[in-house]
């Protein structure tokens, strides 16, 4: 019986590698402090903003006055990315920090009043955290990824951050369970037992 010989494909073989790679966090401590470590009250409603209502860039950008109902504790956002508009939480801190700014600034339409650009809103971000003396590479989506992920800390269901988040797929959002302490709490290192 002849061997057969093993013969080249015609076309050549593709195979795609799906990297995963988890999301960077902030501690709550470490977000706080770069929150409180912004130049003044504009720049901590940006940073502020970005972080407790989960916001992107973009967003943030787009924000008008009108968009916030304090008397929901929401935050309407439109003309995003994906053309769906939605709903975010206000915070109460980040509600009396848009108030000490809307009476400081009186802005006329948007939130960011003076036209700031995707690259200011990360400067400010940078220089923020870099004065709260955070080491990490700290930029507006880590805020995002740090919202989500204390969300799921402090057990809001993870659908609930899903709509929040705007994902269209659960797989997405599924990603901050690989990152969440708490997932890790429960588990006893074997060194320790």
């Amino acid at each position: 019986m002849a061997s057969k010989k093993c013969q080249k494909p015609k076309t050549p073989l593709i195979v795609q590698l799906t990297v995963f790679l988890l999301p960077q966090i902030l501690s709550k401590k470490e977000t706080l402090a770069i929150i409180n470590s912004t130049n003044n009250i504009k720049h901590r409603c940006i940073v502020g903003l970005l972080y407790s209502a989960g916001l992107c860039r973009s967003e943030l950008l787009n924000l008008k006055i009108t968009d916030i109902y304090s008397e929901r504790m929401l935050i309407y956002i439109s003309n995003t990315k994906n053309n769906k508009d939605h709903y975010s939480i206000l915070s109460n801190t980040i509600l009396k920090d848009l108030r000490i700014y809307y009476t400081q600034w009186k802005p006329m339409k948007g939130v960011c009043e003076q036209k700031y650009s995707v690259g200011n809103v990360t400067k400010i971000v940078k220089r923020a955290s870099k004065k709260a003396g955070i080491i990490k590479k700290v930029t507006p989506h880590i805020l995002r990824h740090s919202f989500a992920t204390h969300l799921l800390e402090d057990g809001i269901d993870i659908r609930y951050i899903q709509i929040l988040l705007r994902h269209s797929s659960i797989k997405t959002t599924e990603i901050y369970t690989h990152v969440a302490v708490n997932s890790f709490k429960s588990i006893r290192n074997p060194l320790d037992l």
